[in-house]
Protein backbone atom coordinates (compact mmCIF):
# COMPACT_ATOMS: atom_id res chain seq x y z
CA UNK A 1 0.00 0.00 0.00
CA UNK A 2 1.05 3.59 -0.59
CA UNK A 3 2.69 5.19 2.46
CA UNK A 4 3.27 8.91 2.95
CA UNK A 5 5.90 10.81 4.93
CA UNK A 6 7.74 9.33 7.91
CA UNK A 7 6.87 5.96 9.42
CA UNK A 8 8.42 4.99 12.73
CA UNK A 9 8.10 1.48 14.16
CA UNK A 10 9.30 0.10 17.49
CA UNK A 11 8.57 -2.95 19.54
CA UNK A 12 6.19 -0.91 21.66
CA UNK A 13 4.63 1.09 18.82
CA UNK A 14 5.53 4.14 16.76
CA UNK A 15 4.07 7.13 14.99
CA UNK A 16 3.16 8.40 11.53
CA UNK A 17 1.92 11.73 10.15
CA UNK A 18 0.39 13.38 7.13
CA UNK A 19 2.76 14.65 4.42
CA UNK A 20 4.76 17.82 5.39
CA UNK A 21 3.44 17.79 8.97
CA UNK A 22 3.27 20.21 10.79
CA UNK A 23 3.18 22.24 7.57
CA UNK A 24 0.30 22.22 5.12
CA UNK A 25 -0.32 18.88 3.48
CA UNK A 26 -0.34 18.91 -0.36
CA UNK A 27 -3.52 18.41 -2.46
CA UNK A 28 -4.53 15.19 -4.15
CA UNK A 29 -2.92 12.88 -1.62
CA UNK A 30 -3.84 9.33 -0.64
CA UNK A 31 -1.79 7.71 2.11
CA UNK A 32 -2.48 4.29 3.61
CA UNK A 33 -1.10 3.01 6.91
CA UNK A 34 -1.53 -0.54 8.17
CA UNK A 35 -0.74 -1.23 11.82
CA UNK A 36 -0.02 -4.73 13.07
CA UNK A 37 0.40 -5.83 16.66
CA UNK A 38 1.82 -9.06 18.01
CA UNK A 39 -0.47 -11.97 18.83
CA UNK A 40 -2.57 -11.52 21.98
CA UNK A 41 -2.31 -7.75 21.61
CA UNK A 42 -4.47 -4.86 20.42
CA UNK A 43 -3.75 -1.38 19.07
CA UNK A 44 -4.43 2.03 20.63
CA UNK A 45 -4.26 5.16 18.46
CA UNK A 46 -3.93 8.77 19.74
CA UNK A 47 -3.46 12.09 17.92
CA UNK A 48 -1.10 14.96 18.74
CA UNK A 49 -1.68 18.68 18.45
CA UNK A 50 -1.79 20.69 16.28
CA UNK A 51 -4.46 18.91 14.25
CA UNK A 52 -6.37 20.31 11.31
CA UNK A 53 -8.08 18.58 8.35
CA UNK A 54 -10.44 20.49 6.09
CA UNK A 55 -13.91 20.25 7.69
CA UNK A 56 -16.87 19.10 5.56
CA UNK A 57 -20.27 17.48 5.97
CA UNK A 58 -19.74 13.80 6.81
CA UNK A 59 -16.04 14.38 5.98
CA UNK A 60 -16.68 13.92 2.25
CA UNK A 61 -13.61 15.89 1.18
CA UNK A 62 -10.32 15.76 3.12
CA UNK A 63 -10.58 13.10 5.80
CA UNK A 64 -8.89 10.40 7.84
CA UNK A 65 -10.49 6.94 7.67
CA UNK A 66 -9.84 4.26 10.31
CA UNK A 67 -10.92 0.61 9.97
CA UNK A 68 -10.80 -2.25 12.44
CA UNK A 69 -8.78 -4.80 10.52
CA UNK A 70 -6.02 -5.20 7.94
CA UNK A 71 -8.08 -4.42 4.81
CA UNK A 72 -9.83 -1.49 3.22
CA UNK A 73 -13.10 -3.38 3.55
CA UNK A 74 -12.64 -4.14 7.23
CA UNK A 75 -15.31 -2.72 9.56
CA UNK A 76 -15.26 1.06 9.58
CA UNK A 77 -14.51 2.66 12.94
CA UNK A 78 -15.04 6.25 11.79
CA UNK A 79 -14.07 9.11 9.47
CA UNK A 80 -12.37 12.16 10.98
CA UNK A 81 -11.90 15.75 9.84
CA UNK A 82 -12.17 19.33 11.18
CA UNK A 83 -10.34 21.28 13.86
CA UNK A 84 -10.63 18.93 16.83
CA UNK A 85 -8.44 15.85 17.07
CA UNK A 86 -10.16 12.47 17.51
CA UNK A 87 -10.35 10.76 20.87
CA UNK A 88 -8.59 7.51 21.72
CA UNK A 89 -9.22 4.79 19.10
CA UNK A 90 -8.82 1.12 20.03
CA UNK A 91 -8.95 -1.95 17.78
CA UNK A 92 -10.70 -5.22 18.56
CA UNK A 93 -7.91 -7.29 17.01
CA UNK A 94 -4.25 -7.02 16.15
CA UNK A 95 -4.70 -4.96 12.93
CA UNK A 96 -5.76 -1.41 12.07
CA UNK A 97 -6.15 0.10 8.60
CA UNK A 98 -5.85 3.90 8.18
CA UNK A 99 -6.12 6.09 5.06
CA UNK A 100 -5.60 9.84 4.68
CA UNK A 101 -7.16 11.56 1.64
CA UNK A 102 -6.95 15.17 0.42
CA UNK A 103 -8.73 16.75 -2.54
CA UNK A 104 -7.71 19.55 -4.91
CA UNK A 105 -8.17 22.55 -2.61
CA UNK A 106 -8.33 23.87 0.99
CA UNK A 107 -5.43 22.11 2.63
CA UNK A 108 -4.53 22.15 6.36
CA UNK A 109 -1.75 21.20 8.77
CA UNK A 110 -2.80 17.59 8.86
CA UNK A 111 -2.17 15.22 11.75
CA UNK A 112 0.38 13.18 13.66
CA UNK A 113 -0.72 9.93 15.31
CA UNK A 114 0.92 7.64 17.82
CA UNK A 115 0.10 3.98 18.17
CA UNK A 116 0.87 1.57 20.96
CA UNK A 117 0.16 -2.05 21.76
CA UNK A 118 -1.83 -3.27 24.73
CA UNK A 119 -2.62 -6.80 25.93
CA UNK A 120 -5.74 -8.34 24.52
CA UNK A 121 -8.17 -8.64 27.42
CA UNK A 122 -9.49 -11.92 26.07
CA UNK A 123 -6.18 -13.58 27.01
CA UNK A 124 -5.36 -11.93 30.35
CA UNK A 125 -6.61 -14.84 32.45
CA UNK A 126 -4.29 -17.66 33.39
CA UNK A 127 -4.09 -20.46 30.92
CA UNK A 128 -5.67 -18.48 28.10
CA UNK A 129 -5.44 -20.18 24.71
CA UNK A 130 -4.48 -18.13 21.69
CA UNK A 131 -7.10 -18.23 18.98
CA UNK A 132 -5.66 -18.94 15.55
CA UNK A 133 -5.03 -15.79 13.58
CA UNK A 134 -7.19 -15.81 10.45
CA UNK A 135 -4.83 -15.90 7.52
CA UNK A 136 -6.80 -16.44 4.34
CA UNK A 137 -4.79 -14.52 1.78
CA UNK A 138 -3.40 -15.59 -1.58
CA UNK A 139 -1.17 -13.89 -4.13
CA UNK A 140 -1.05 -14.46 -7.88
CA UNK A 141 0.96 -12.84 -10.65
CA UNK A 142 2.04 -13.31 -14.25
CA UNK A 143 0.52 -13.17 -17.72
CA UNK A 144 -2.55 -15.15 -16.64
CA UNK A 145 -3.82 -17.41 -13.89
CA UNK A 146 -6.82 -18.89 -12.11
CA UNK A 147 -8.42 -17.46 -8.95
CA UNK A 148 -10.53 -20.17 -7.32
CA UNK A 149 -12.42 -20.49 -4.08
CA UNK A 150 -11.58 -24.19 -3.76
CA UNK A 151 -8.07 -23.13 -2.74
CA UNK A 152 -9.43 -22.16 0.68
CA UNK A 153 -10.41 -25.70 1.63
CA UNK A 154 -7.48 -27.36 -0.13
CA UNK A 155 -4.97 -25.34 1.91
CA UNK A 156 -6.98 -25.53 5.11
CA UNK A 157 -7.41 -21.80 5.56
CA UNK A 158 -10.73 -22.20 7.35
CA UNK A 159 -12.29 -25.00 9.33
CA UNK A 160 -15.53 -26.72 8.30
CA UNK A 161 -18.55 -24.81 9.51
CA UNK A 162 -16.70 -21.49 9.82
CA UNK A 163 -17.39 -18.39 7.77
CA UNK A 164 -15.12 -17.64 4.80
CA UNK A 165 -13.51 -14.22 4.45
CA UNK A 166 -10.58 -14.53 2.05
CA UNK A 167 -8.82 -12.25 -0.41
CA UNK A 168 -6.70 -12.86 -3.51
CA UNK A 169 -4.20 -10.17 -4.54
CA UNK A 170 -3.37 -10.21 -8.26
CA UNK A 171 -0.29 -8.57 -9.73
CA UNK A 172 -0.15 -8.00 -13.49
CA UNK A 173 3.02 -7.96 -15.56
CA UNK A 174 4.91 -4.61 -15.65
CA UNK A 175 2.96 -1.73 -17.21
CA UNK A 176 -0.06 -3.97 -17.76
CA UNK A 177 -3.66 -3.99 -16.60
CA UNK A 178 -5.90 -6.86 -15.54
CA UNK A 179 -8.89 -8.46 -17.25
CA UNK A 180 -11.06 -10.80 -15.14
CA UNK A 181 -13.48 -13.37 -16.55
CA UNK A 182 -15.61 -15.74 -14.47
CA UNK A 183 -15.37 -19.39 -15.44
CA UNK A 184 -17.60 -20.66 -12.63
CA UNK A 185 -19.81 -18.77 -10.22
CA UNK A 186 -22.52 -19.81 -7.77
CA UNK A 187 -23.86 -18.14 -4.65
CA UNK A 188 -25.70 -20.47 -2.31
CA UNK A 189 -27.99 -17.65 -1.16
CA UNK A 190 -28.36 -15.49 -4.23
CA UNK A 191 -29.35 -11.85 -3.83
CA UNK A 192 -28.44 -11.98 -0.13
CA UNK A 193 -25.26 -9.94 -0.16
CA UNK A 194 -24.94 -9.96 3.62
CA UNK A 195 -24.56 -13.73 3.57
CA UNK A 196 -22.30 -14.30 0.56
CA UNK A 197 -20.68 -12.24 -2.21
CA UNK A 198 -17.59 -11.82 -4.39
CA UNK A 199 -16.10 -8.31 -4.51
CA UNK A 200 -13.46 -6.98 -6.94
CA UNK A 201 -11.25 -3.98 -6.10
CA UNK A 202 -9.14 -2.00 -8.56
CA UNK A 203 -5.75 -0.98 -7.12
CA UNK A 204 -6.27 -1.74 -3.41
CA UNK A 205 -8.86 -3.05 -0.98
CA UNK A 206 -10.17 0.45 -0.17
CA UNK A 207 -13.90 0.92 -0.32
CA UNK A 208 -13.43 3.69 -2.88
CA UNK A 209 -11.65 1.21 -5.17
CA UNK A 210 -14.55 -1.24 -5.19
CA UNK A 211 -15.05 -2.07 -8.86
CA UNK A 212 -17.82 -4.65 -8.69
CA UNK A 213 -19.69 -6.75 -6.16
CA UNK A 214 -21.55 -9.92 -7.14
CA UNK A 215 -24.10 -11.72 -5.01
CA UNK A 216 -26.85 -12.59 -7.51
CA UNK A 217 -27.00 -15.44 -10.02
CA UNK A 218 -24.82 -13.79 -12.69
CA UNK A 219 -21.26 -12.41 -12.57
CA UNK A 220 -19.95 -10.28 -15.44
CA UNK A 221 -16.40 -9.78 -16.70
CA UNK A 222 -14.38 -6.98 -15.08
CA UNK A 223 -11.61 -4.87 -16.61
CA UNK A 224 -9.32 -3.12 -14.15
CA UNK A 225 -7.46 0.10 -14.90
CA UNK A 226 -4.46 -0.72 -12.73
CA UNK A 227 -1.98 -3.56 -12.45
CA UNK A 228 -3.24 -4.62 -9.02
CA UNK A 229 -6.50 -6.37 -8.35
CA UNK A 230 -8.04 -7.59 -5.11
CA UNK A 231 -10.75 -10.26 -5.05
CA UNK A 232 -12.62 -10.89 -1.84
CA UNK A 233 -15.04 -13.69 -1.06
CA UNK A 234 -17.36 -13.62 1.93
CA UNK A 235 -19.62 -16.51 2.90
CA UNK A 236 -21.19 -17.00 6.32
CA UNK A 237 -21.49 -20.31 8.14
CA UNK A 238 -24.60 -21.29 6.17
CA UNK A 239 -23.18 -20.38 2.74
CA UNK A 240 -20.15 -22.63 2.51
CA UNK A 241 -21.37 -24.08 -0.80
CA UNK A 242 -20.84 -20.74 -2.52
CA UNK A 243 -18.00 -20.94 -5.03
CA UNK A 244 -16.32 -19.16 -7.93
CA UNK A 245 -13.49 -19.64 -10.41
CA UNK A 246 -12.02 -16.69 -12.26
CA UNK A 247 -9.43 -16.25 -15.02
CA UNK A 248 -7.17 -13.19 -14.88
CA UNK A 249 -5.19 -11.98 -17.89
CA UNK A 250 -2.56 -9.26 -18.03
CA UNK A 251 -2.96 -6.93 -21.03
CA UNK A 252 -1.72 -3.61 -22.37
CA UNK A 253 -3.48 -0.99 -24.44
CA UNK A 254 -2.93 -0.83 -28.23
CA UNK A 255 -0.84 -0.35 -30.30
CA UNK A 256 0.52 -3.83 -29.76
CA UNK A 257 4.23 -4.50 -29.74
CA UNK A 258 6.03 -7.38 -31.41
CA UNK A 259 5.60 -9.86 -28.56
CA UNK A 260 1.88 -9.21 -28.06
CA UNK A 261 -1.30 -10.24 -29.83
CA UNK A 262 -4.15 -7.85 -30.69
CA UNK A 263 -7.47 -9.11 -29.31
CA UNK A 264 -9.70 -6.78 -31.42
CA UNK A 265 -11.14 -5.45 -28.16
CA UNK A 266 -8.60 -2.78 -27.19
CA UNK A 267 -6.43 -5.45 -25.59
CA UNK A 268 -2.95 -6.72 -26.35
CA UNK A 269 -2.04 -9.98 -24.63
CA UNK A 270 1.22 -11.90 -24.56
CA UNK A 271 1.88 -14.14 -27.55
CA UNK A 272 2.33 -17.12 -25.24
CA UNK A 273 -1.41 -17.01 -24.49
CA UNK A 274 -2.44 -17.52 -28.13
CA UNK A 275 -3.65 -21.05 -28.96
CA UNK A 276 -3.19 -22.26 -25.39
CA UNK A 277 -6.69 -23.71 -25.15
CA UNK A 278 -7.97 -20.88 -22.91
CA UNK A 279 -9.88 -17.80 -24.04
CA UNK A 280 -7.79 -14.91 -22.69
CA UNK A 281 -9.31 -12.20 -24.89
CA UNK A 282 -12.73 -10.72 -24.21
CA UNK A 283 -13.81 -12.43 -27.46
CA UNK A 284 -12.24 -15.74 -28.55
CA UNK A 285 -9.98 -14.22 -31.20
CA UNK A 286 -6.90 -15.86 -29.69
CA UNK A 287 -8.39 -19.36 -30.08
CA UNK A 288 -10.51 -19.12 -33.25
CA UNK A 289 -7.85 -20.27 -35.71
CA UNK A 290 -6.21 -22.89 -33.53
CA UNK A 291 -8.82 -25.62 -33.36
CA UNK A 292 -6.93 -27.90 -35.74
CA UNK A 293 -3.94 -27.76 -33.42
CA UNK A 294 -5.86 -28.78 -30.36
CA UNK A 295 -6.20 -32.37 -29.27
CA UNK A 296 -9.68 -33.70 -29.08
CA UNK A 297 -11.08 -33.98 -25.61
CA UNK A 298 -12.18 -37.19 -23.98
CA UNK A 299 -15.81 -36.74 -25.09
CA UNK A 300 -14.80 -36.20 -28.73
CA UNK A 301 -12.50 -39.23 -28.68
CA UNK A 302 -15.15 -41.47 -27.15
CA UNK A 303 -17.78 -40.22 -29.61
CA UNK A 304 -15.48 -40.71 -32.59
CA UNK A 305 -14.45 -44.25 -31.49
CA UNK A 306 -18.03 -45.36 -30.84
CA UNK A 307 -19.16 -43.88 -34.14
CA UNK A 308 -16.45 -45.80 -36.01
CA UNK A 309 -17.32 -49.08 -34.28
CA UNK A 310 -21.04 -48.63 -34.95
CA UNK A 311 -20.39 -47.78 -38.61
CA UNK A 312 -18.14 -50.82 -39.20
CA UNK A 313 -20.55 -53.17 -37.44
CA UNK A 314 -23.52 -51.86 -39.42
CA UNK A 315 -21.59 -52.28 -42.68
CA UNK A 316 -20.67 -55.90 -41.89
CA UNK A 317 -24.26 -56.76 -40.96
CA UNK A 318 -25.54 -55.17 -44.18
CA UNK A 319 -23.05 -57.09 -46.35
CA UNK A 320 -23.94 -60.40 -44.68
CA UNK A 321 -27.63 -59.70 -45.19
CA UNK A 322 -27.14 -59.02 -48.90
CA UNK A 323 -25.05 -62.19 -49.33
CA UNK A 324 -27.72 -64.25 -47.56
CA UNK A 325 -30.45 -62.88 -49.83
CA UNK A 326 -28.42 -63.57 -52.98
CA UNK A 327 -27.70 -67.16 -51.89
CA UNK A 328 -31.37 -67.80 -51.21
CA UNK A 329 -32.41 -66.38 -54.59
CA UNK A 330 -29.78 -68.22 -56.70
CA UNK A 331 -29.96 -71.61 -54.93
CA UNK A 332 -31.31 -74.24 -57.46
CA UNK A 333 -34.30 -76.37 -56.58
CA UNK A 334 -34.34 -79.71 -58.48
CA UNK A 335 -37.38 -81.97 -58.79
CA UNK A 336 -37.67 -85.58 -59.84
CA UNK A 337 -40.04 -86.23 -62.75
CA UNK A 338 -41.68 -89.65 -62.94
CA UNK A 339 -44.43 -91.12 -65.06
CA UNK A 340 -47.07 -93.10 -63.34
CA UNK A 341 -49.66 -94.87 -65.44
CA UNK A 342 -53.19 -95.17 -64.29
CA UNK A 343 -55.25 -97.95 -65.88
CA UNK A 344 -57.78 -100.57 -64.88
CA UNK A 345 -56.15 -103.99 -64.51
CA UNK A 346 -59.44 -105.89 -64.70
CA UNK A 347 -60.77 -104.42 -67.88
CA UNK A 348 -58.46 -104.48 -70.89
CA UNK A 349 -59.67 -102.37 -73.71
CA UNK A 350 -58.25 -101.85 -77.18
CA UNK A 351 -57.74 -98.16 -76.69
CA UNK A 352 -56.31 -97.26 -73.33
CA UNK A 353 -56.51 -93.91 -71.72
CA UNK A 354 -53.21 -92.07 -71.83
CA UNK A 355 -51.11 -92.57 -68.73
CA UNK A 356 -51.47 -90.11 -65.83
CA UNK A 357 -48.29 -88.25 -65.03
CA UNK A 358 -47.69 -86.98 -61.53
CA UNK A 359 -44.86 -84.89 -60.10
CA UNK A 360 -43.87 -86.02 -56.68
CA UNK A 361 -40.99 -86.07 -54.33
CA UNK A 362 -39.51 -89.42 -53.44
CA UNK A 363 -39.37 -90.32 -49.81
CA UNK A 364 -36.55 -92.36 -48.36
CA UNK A 365 -38.71 -95.10 -46.94
CA UNK A 366 -41.05 -95.50 -50.00
CA UNK A 367 -38.45 -95.56 -52.82
CA UNK A 368 -38.03 -99.35 -53.04
CA UNK A 369 -41.74 -100.14 -52.99
CA UNK A 370 -42.60 -97.50 -55.57
CA UNK A 371 -39.88 -98.71 -57.95
CA UNK A 372 -41.10 -102.33 -57.69
CA UNK A 373 -44.70 -101.40 -58.38
CA UNK A 374 -43.68 -99.21 -61.25
CA UNK A 375 -41.60 -101.99 -62.86
CA UNK A 376 -44.42 -104.53 -62.58
CA UNK A 377 -46.97 -102.18 -64.02
CA UNK A 378 -44.70 -101.28 -66.90
CA UNK A 379 -44.11 -104.95 -67.77
CA UNK A 380 -47.81 -105.68 -67.81
CA UNK A 381 -48.44 -102.61 -69.82
CA UNK A 382 -45.71 -103.58 -72.30
CA UNK A 383 -47.21 -107.06 -72.89
CA UNK A 384 -50.64 -105.61 -73.55
CA UNK A 385 -49.43 -102.80 -75.79
CA UNK A 386 -46.84 -104.77 -77.86
CA UNK A 387 -49.24 -105.95 -80.69
CA UNK A 388 -50.56 -102.53 -81.24
CA UNK A 389 -48.48 -99.92 -83.08
CA UNK A 390 -50.61 -97.13 -81.82
CA UNK A 391 -49.94 -97.84 -78.14
CA UNK A 392 -46.96 -95.60 -77.85
CA UNK A 393 -46.74 -92.97 -75.10
CA UNK A 394 -48.49 -89.93 -76.31
CA UNK A 395 -46.57 -87.55 -74.06
CA UNK A 396 -43.19 -89.25 -74.32
CA UNK A 397 -41.32 -85.95 -73.97
CA UNK A 398 -42.49 -85.86 -70.34
CA UNK A 399 -40.79 -89.20 -69.75
CA UNK A 400 -37.51 -88.11 -71.30
CA UNK A 401 -37.48 -90.72 -74.20
CA UNK A 402 -37.54 -90.39 -78.01
CA UNK A 403 -39.81 -92.20 -80.49
CA UNK A 404 -36.96 -94.22 -81.94
CA UNK A 405 -36.02 -96.00 -78.70
CA UNK A 406 -39.39 -96.24 -76.94
CA UNK A 407 -39.39 -99.97 -77.04
CA UNK A 408 -35.81 -100.22 -75.76
CA UNK A 409 -36.49 -97.78 -72.95
CA UNK A 410 -39.60 -99.69 -71.86
CA UNK A 411 -37.82 -103.01 -71.83
CA UNK A 412 -34.94 -101.68 -69.78
CA UNK A 413 -36.88 -99.37 -67.50
CA UNK A 414 -37.15 -102.02 -64.82
CA UNK A 415 -33.37 -102.24 -64.55
CA UNK A 416 -32.68 -98.51 -64.62
CA UNK A 417 -31.69 -96.84 -61.35
CA UNK A 418 -33.55 -93.62 -61.19
CA UNK A 419 -31.64 -90.73 -59.54
CA UNK A 420 -33.62 -89.05 -56.88
CA UNK A 421 -33.25 -86.27 -54.42
CA UNK A 422 -34.82 -86.12 -51.03
CA UNK A 423 -36.55 -82.85 -51.61
CA UNK A 424 -39.26 -81.77 -49.20
CA UNK A 425 -40.28 -78.69 -51.16
CA UNK A 426 -43.86 -78.37 -52.38
CA UNK A 427 -44.11 -79.65 -56.02
CA UNK A 428 -45.21 -77.27 -58.69
CA UNK A 429 -48.33 -78.08 -60.74
CA UNK A 430 -47.88 -79.56 -64.23
CA UNK A 431 -49.20 -77.71 -67.24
Amino acid sequence: PTQCDNWVRTSNGGHFASPNYPNMYPPNQECIYILEAAPRQRIELTFDEPYYIEPSFECRFDHLEVRDGPFGFSPLINRYCGLKSPTLIRSTGRFMWIKFTSDEELEGKGFQAKYSFIPDPDFTYLGGILNPIPDCQFELSGADGIVRSSQVEQEGKTKPGQAVDCIWTIKATPNAKIYLRFLDYQMEHSNECKRNFVAVYDGSSSIENLKAKFCSTVANDVTLQTGTGVVRMWADEGSRLSRFRMLFTSFVDPPCSGNTYFCHSNMCINNSLVCNGIQNCAYPWDENHCREKKKNGLFEQITKTHGTIIGITSGIVLVLLIISILVQVKQPRKKVMACKTAFNKTGFQEVFDPPHYELFSLRDKEISADLADLSEELENYQKMRRPSAASRCIHDHHCGSQASNIKQSRTNLSSVELPFRNDFAQPQPMK
